[in-house]
């Protein structure tokens, strides 16, 4: 199970804290990340993280600016995101798969339509100009 929470709206340039409770996941190496929709436009994997070895990886669009991060004690995965623009705004899913190798943006967002990665109920981000 996936559970998002942080989304608000805000200010160009402003800074929001996504989070996403994870349980039902027993090995201790899988992928995990965000991916986004805005209405009218294709998901985007923003980032992940292998919870393994905590290799990371961006959407070029957000590099420098969002991180994403894991506090293994919590279960829970973090995406810090700053410098926002209003082309940011969207629905923001959490997602997860069980399958650690190929732990990327463009993997989960594939693996979510497959149904092979589950995601949550999704937050909403909303950046204003």
């Amino acid at each position: 199970q996936l559970v998002e929470s942080g989304g608000d709206s805000v200010q160009a340039g402003g800074s929001l804290r996504l989070s996403c409770a994870v349980s039902g996941y027993t090995d201790s190496d899988y992928c995990v990340g965000w991916f986004r929709q805005a209405p009218g436009k294709e998901r985007e994997g923003v980032a992940t993280i292998t919870t393994g070895t905590g290799n990371t990886d961006y959407a070029d669009s957000v590099k420098g600016r969002f991180t994403i991060s894991q506090d293994g004690a919590e279960n829970t995965v973090y995406l810090q995101m700053n410098g926002l623009k209003p082309e940011d705004t969207a629905m923001y899913y959490c997602a997860a798969s069980v399958n650690a190798r190929y732990c990327s943006g463009p993997y989960l967002v594939r693996a979510q339509e497959a149904g092979t990665a589950y995601r949550g109920q999704g937050t909403q981000v909303t950046v204003s100009s």
